[in-house]
């Protein structure tokens, strides 16, 4: 792996990270050493890239984007329109999670920015025996989208609306997760 790309993937583990990453986890991760690691984290501040040192590892201090949860309902055909119907009009979808009345919450990661990113989905769907997670509780489902300003939520939010995708919540669901951030 060459530095740059290296690099890059030292910010897209950081920006996914809930937490710090050490250096020593990074060099492993990379079969390089721990001192290339902190070469690669003063280049990426001199490139302009917040990281911040701790003791426990390194964090990036991106710029927080506004996002909202919404929750849908839909059949597996519907899938793909929903998906880019959100990315066409400037969102992404961070994440899918249920609401299951046994399980409780149960969340997977999705990180769709695009057209290309919605069809790689689709394509890793269909090319093994997995299911989509909405079908654990008939088709309800809720993504956390974020986007470069609430407007633009908003008018993702009207879409879906329209779309007919937009699903009313329960009695059991806890609405303070569910307030415009």
């Amino acid at each position: 792996m060459k530095a740059e790309e290296r690099r890059q993937e030292i910010v897209n583990r950081l920006s996914a990270s809930k937490g710090p990453i050490s250096a020593g986890t990074f060099s492993q991760l990379f079969g390089v050493s721990r001192q290339i690691i902190v070469k690669d984290i003063a280049r990426l501040r001199e490139d302009g890239y917040p990281v911040t040192s701790l003791n426990r590892g390194y964090l990036l201090n991106l710029p927080k984007k506004p996002e909202r949860i919404f929750k849908m309902i839909h059949s597996d055909e519907d899938v793909e329109t929903e998906l880019n119907l959100i990315v066409d009009a400037g969102g992404v979808v961070e994440d899918v999670f249920i609401y299951h009345k046994a399980y409780h919450k149960v969340t997977a990661r999705m990180d769709i920015k695009s057209r290309r990113d919605v069809a790689r989905f689709l394509e890793n769907m269909t090319s093994g025996k997995s299911s989509h997670l909405k079908n654990a509780t008939s088709g309800y489902h809720y993504h956390t989208v974020s986007a470069d300003s609430a407007e633009t939520l908003s008018i993702i939010e009207e879409k879906l609306r329209e779309s007919g995708f937009w699903a009313p919540l329960q009695e059991y669901e806890p609405e303070e997760m569910f307030e415009k951030k």
